[in-house]
């Protein structure tokens, strides 16, 4: 059965903000330290202490914004701690994350440092749970201040010169939770008091962003945006894709038809967690001014056998790479909202998109999924309708399809469609409307074998290669997709 699909390449429904494309770094395991950060004595090739592999495949998907310290981490987190001579700086020990000592030596100046060489955009999580508003208002100062206060002065004394800029600043994490376990009204409270001291200086205008729901806790974004919506530009959502339940997480290798087409199921519901999210959104905020900030997603399996469970290492498969996909697809679908989000995590923790073991780095499947689709950012999201044809197995049912499509600044149509059936085959057609194009090429990333993998013995075998199985003729692109792949298309 052949599917039919329309694209109206003259139709745009909104920009695709780069910062859809956004990850997440936190304090946890080994994703600063040995992951990003190896320091300038190591033996690992580094560039002032940030390693020099992970440095270049960052800057190839073109990272747009990345988020730290946390997480969790970020509202226990006293940024004076990192700052000054790293050998007087204080240790303290990471109560979240595995009960290691943390000595702090990558803090707020390591930071800015790492986005200035991935050049990408900070988005700084500030802490509430255990922090208070004066020292959350010193911080916006020593990052953001020009003139003379004891704050601006301390970051010149650190070797800051001059002032960040600083766009995006998150007023706590998952308060509902490890960032307090508030009630939606108290954190509603909190947040417009600890937002007012967190002030715009000179010409540095700061995006404030709320913590938000816990995946469907619709009542949270209600109370939140009824009391703080005003004080706010955005609201965060977190979610994972966890197959199985919490309590009772599941292997990331290993897993079978069953689990697959489970984890494919709760990756589309992330559709309707912005779609019920932003109902309530758009009541209090029609006009659409409060970006969702879905600034944690991913994959959450057990960690991998051996490793500390508090480091939340797993591998990451060819099913990784759907999840992606899909996720990313979905994200540019509701871009008329959904202003930034950040994949949990960028190294070695949870879906990340590179591993690392010593000196030793390898993509994941996941990396490469954001390597194919990073040609849709800043774009403008193109319409796009078709009925998808149902996935079925065992007793699921879902859309075998996710599709999602934009074109450049030069005309250019980007077209990215997962398969996510893992036994058959897709056939589309589309018919393309609004533009004429002449030829068509593509990336596809699949695999015969769903748990496959790369590994530090063999880092390619999951990798992208060149699609042939589209064509371009009057106005018509016709294409089949085998089981468990990614595309994307471009026509020109």
């Amino acid at each position: 059965m052949t599917t039919i699909l329309k694209l109206n390449a003259g139709i745009g429904k909104g920009t695709i903000s780069r910062h859809l494309y956004g990850h997440f770094a936190e304090h946890l395991g080994r994703c600063i330290y040995e992951g990003i950060w190896v320091g300038a004595d190591s033996p690992i090739p580094n560039t002032e202490g940030f390693r020099n592999d992970v440095l270049a495949a960052l800057k190839k998907v073109n990272i747009p914004v990345l988020r730290w310290p946390g997480g969790c981490f970020a509202d226990e987190y006293h940024w004076k701690d990192g700052i000054g001579p790293s050998e007087e700086r204080k240790r303290m020990v990471n109560t979240h994350w595995g009960g290691l000592v943390e000595n702090n030596h990558f803090g707020i100046h390591e930071f800015f440092r790492l986005c200035e060489l991935l050049d990408c955009e900070p988005y700084i999580c500030g802490n509430v749970g255990s922090g208070t508003v004066q020292e959350m208002s010193e911080w916006v100062e020593y990052m953001t201040f020009e003139g003379e206060s004891p704050m601006a002065d301390w970051r010149r004394e650190n070797g800051g010169e001059t002032p960040w800029k600083l766009k995006y600043f998150g007023v706590g994490n998952e308060n509902w939770g490890c960032g307090g376990n508030m009630r939606p009204e108290y954190y509603a409270d909190l947040y417009r008091r600890y937002q007012t001291y967190v002030r715009n200086y000179g010409d540095n205008q700061l995006y404030k962003i709320a913590g938000g729901a816990n995946v469907d806790d619709y009542n949270w974004t209600e109370v939140l945006m009824r009391e703080a919506g005003r004080f706010m530009d955005g609201l965060s959502l977190h979610s994972y894709t966890i197959p199985g339940s919490w309590e009772e997480k599941r292997p990331a290798l290993g897993f079978d038809d069953t689990e697959w087409i489970e984890t494919m199921k709760k990756s589309l519901h992330m559709d309707e967690l912005i779609t019920r999210h932003s109902a309530i959104m758009d009541q209090y905020d029609p006009e659409k001014r409060v970006g969702l900030i879905i600034d944690e997603w991913g994959t959450w399996f057990l960690n991998e056998p051996g490793t500390n469970p508090g480091f939340l290492y797993q591998q990451n498969t060819l099913r990784d790479a759907l999840v992606a996909g899909i996720h990313l697809n979905i994200f540019q679908q509701h871009c008329s909202r959904v202003h930034m989000a950040n994949l949990a995590q960028v190294v070695n923790v949870l879906q990340a998109m590179i591993l690392t073991e010593g000196g030793k780095m390898l993509l994941t499947p996941t990396y490469h999924v954001f390597e194919m689709y990073k040609v849709h950012q800043d774009n403008e999201l193109l319409e796009l309708t078709f009925e998808s044809p149902d996935y079925t197995f065992g007793e699921v049912t879902i859309p075998q399809l996710s599709v999602s499509a934009s074109r450049d600044a030069s005309g250019k149509v980007y077209v990215s469609i997962c398969n996510l059936s893992h036994k058959e085959q897709a056939n589309l057609s589309f018919s393309i409307e609004g533009a004429a194009h002449e030829k068509v090429s593509g990336l596809i990333l699949t695999h015969t074998e769903l748990n496959a993998h790369n590994t530090f013995e063999d880092a390619d075998n999951v990798t992208p290669s060149a699609y042939d199985g589209a064509s371009l003729k009057g106005g018509v692109l016709d294409c089949e997709l085998p089981p468990a792949s990614v595309v994307v298309l471009t026509l020109e």
